[in-house]
């Protein structure tokens, strides 16, 4: 079973896409400066932590538009 599930996510981010953006750009800004956002971490992989702190509400993210985590 992965954690977070998709399920659980898809609460957090309204679609899959935002999902998978997000977490990229944020496995990329990790990737680079190593900076941790929870003192621990199920997944060793740099998509999997992102995930995790999405699933803890620990990530946010805003639109072009401006609306925060895609809330219109």
């Amino acid at each position: 079973m992965l954690y977070p599930s998709i399920d659980s996510l898809l609460t957090k981010i309204d679609s899959k896409y935002s999902l998978v953006s997000v977490a990229a750009k944020r496995a990329r800004n990790m990737q680079i400066q190593h900076d941790a956002r929870l003192e621990k971490y199920v997944s060793h992989k740099y998509v999997g932590k992102a995930l995790e702190e999405i699933h803890a509400d620990r990530l946010h993210f805003r639109t072009a538009a401006g609306e925060e985590n895609g809330d219109q």
